[in-house]
């Protein structure tokens, strides 16, 4: 399963979604369901956005977990 750590960076970085949609120009719906993790597919131009927006690298952003 693949984790998404999007909301753990923005309240380690005080940012709100709203922020992150509005200096990005990224759909807030997108960066919504990134957050809340229900998100199915993700264009790979936003996450390169949200990694350098955020200063993280891909790794830190999404990671693997196991399903056990």
């Amino acid at each position: 399963m693949l984790k998404c750590n999007l909301s753990r960076i923005l309240g380690e970085k005080r940012l709100k979604v709203s922020d992150v949609a509005r200096d990005t120009d990224i759909n807030r719906g997108t960066i919504t369901r990134l957050y809340n993790e229900t998100a199915t597919r993700v264009e790979l131009d936003v996450l390169e956005t949200l990694c350098k927006y955020l200063d993280v690298e891909i790794g830190e952003l999404l990671e693997i977990q196991d399903t056990e």
